[in-house]
């Protein structure tokens, strides 16, 4: 059983897709322990609570260092045994520590085909605002592993957006999210499950067949 434990910062809808890849049975063998949240009061708690998850606020403006945060993150995802942690909307920077002490088992979805529109300030909808202004027909979504460059990690997996003549940032998103990180987020889990994934410097090459083969 992998137990995964998931960071988010907003409303949630990357989690949804994962629990209910779990609850269809296409994420077998894996189970969402906890669901850390980077402030209080976001929608993506009630979903957790919903679904009787653990959840808890671990906020970076409580501490006076990153290592103290990072070691908060640590103590907490090594409580509940965490064997993979899923940056699903996070938005609060994590530090050299927290991403070592779980090497090559921290993921992230971002919304964009890295390495367009990301690195520091691309979160959220900006992604979207800036492929809009700078014209391109085609954006995305990433799933990559997490080192301490933002955005920068070996990628996993991406998708293909079009972007249509009428669309806003808003449409925009809601698209990418709907036919690229829905779909891939939960694929990514997969392959990590199954230990599918092999990372060689800064490429990840995915097997054929894995442990639960």
């Amino acid at each position: 059983m992998l137990r995964i434990g998931v960071l988010v910062s907003g409303g949630g809808t990357n989690l949804q897709a994962i629990i209910e890849r779990i609850e269809d049975g296409y994420l077998k063998d894996c189970s969402i322990v906890t669901v850390v949240s980077s402030r209080p009061g976001v929608y993506a708690l009630e979903r957790a609570g919903k679904h009787g998850i653990p959840c808890e606020v671990i906020s970076r403006k409580s501490y006076s260092s990153l290592d103290d945060y990072d070691k908060a993150l640590i103590e907490h995802f090594t409580k509940y045994n965490a064997g993979l942690i899923v940056m699903a909307g996070f938005l609060s920077m994590v530090g050299t520590l927290f991403v070592n002490t779980f090497k090559n088992r921290i993921i992230n979805i971002h919304p964009s085909l890295i390495p367009s529109f990301c690195g520091k300030g691309y979160y959220g909808i900006i992604p979207h605002q800036k492929a809009l202004e700078y014209g391109v027909k085609v954006t995305g979504a990433t799933v990559h592993f997490v080192n301490e460059e933002y955005d920068s990690g070996p990628i996993i997996l991406q998708k293909a957006v079009q972007v249509r003549d009428d669309d806003t940032p808003e449409t925009l998103q809601r698209r990418v999210m709907e036919e690229a990180e829905w779909l891939i987020l939960p694929e990514a889990i997969k392959l990590f499950s199954e230990g599918r994934l092999v990372i060689e410097g800064r490429k990840v090459k995915i097997k054929e067949s894995g442990i639960n083969d």
